[in-house]
């Protein structure tokens, strides 16, 4: 019986046809650690990057929600934190949410959006980064992630009492109206799940203001029609608004996302720069050695 050559390099036996090249079948086999180019030489593999994010997410989550402080604490810092923001005249969440429960759609809507945006919002930039401009993705995934792990301070030296919940203390009556309790969307706070899985004390900074201003410098530039645009800008402004008028914010704990965004962008810029020295000492070792012997030189000719 004769032996016909199949597209995957094989004859109907199984064994190689006479011109199937090797690499055929390991190279499909291989084809999930294919990594995409960069244009410095190196390799982006998503199954490491999303390994990373996966790995820092469970560090984050176990370190933010084993240090929740004494509610006694939490309490005492967000009346400091009212007293800062009324010195500066910035004292006006309670004012806000009241204006807005006048309109319950507009509340449910911000519901949503608070529980569910943020995340659905960086996930897809991530993706949109190692898809369209992989040359940026490492600069602006390192920037989520330490941005996002210097949120572990704040949380950890200054625990915060959101809005919502000064008035379960029994002190001054502030007012504040837990939204995702009174109108319930999918999640709230108060469910046993939330309770069990969650800091309530982790208020300062906002990471759903950090992480909405990062989707900004990520969108902005890299999008070209308008209304791509618009919505890159306005996507902070409505997350801000988003977090006081559910009172699970103070305008304060937005200027602190803004913080750990600003000095996450700086030390993930000052780590790319020394990882691009290092590789280029990898891949050039007399680079250095040429450098070195000028400098010699210049100096014997002295």
């Amino acid at each position: 019986m004769s032996e016909f050559s199949t597209e995957s390099g094989t004859t109907m036996s199984g064994s190689p046809s006479p011109g199937a090249s090797p690499s055929i079948a390991p190279a499909r086999a291989s084809r999930w650690r294919r990594g995409r180019p960069l244009a410095d030489g190196s390799k982006l593999y998503w199954w490491r990057e999303v390994l990373l994010v996966v790995v820092v997410d469970i560090v984050y989550e176990t370190i933010r929600n084993f240090s929740s402080a004494n509610p006694a604490r939490a309490y005492a810092n967000a009346e400091r934190l009212i007293d800062w923001q009324q010195m500066v005249g910035l004292w006006h969440e309670h004012q806000m949410q009241q204006w807005a429960l006048n309109f319950i759609p507009l509340i449910i809507v911000a519901n949503y959006f608070y529980g569910s945006v943020y995340m659905a919002a960086t996930l897809f930039a991530l993706v949109f980064l190692y898809r369209r401009f992989p040359d940026d993705y490492q600069l602006w995934r390192s920037t989520l992630l330490i941005g996002t792990l210097l949120g572990l301070i704040g949380f950890a030296t200054f625990p915060l009492m959101p809005p919502r919940l000064l008035d379960s203390m029994g002190g001054a009556n502030y007012g504040f109206i837990d939204t995702l309790v009174k109108y319930p969307t999918f999640w709230s706070f108060n469910s046993e799940g939330m309770k069990s899985i969650s800091n309530q004390f982790a208020a300062m900074p906002s990471l759903h203001c950090g992480w909405a201003m990062w989707g900004t410098a990520v969108f902005y530039p890299r999008v070209r029609s308008w209304w791509a645009k618009t919505l890159a800008v306005l996507y902070p402004v409505v997350t801000i608004i988003v977090v006081i008028i559910t009172a699970n914010h103070y305008w304060l704990d937005a200027v602190g996302g803004a913080v750990i965004f600003i000095v996450g962008y700086a030390i993930a810029r000052l780590l790319q720069q020394f990882m691009t020295r290092t590789r280029e000492r990898r891949t050039n070792p007399y680079n250095e050695q040429q450098d070195s012997g000028a400098q010699t030189s210049v100096i014997a000719s002295r």
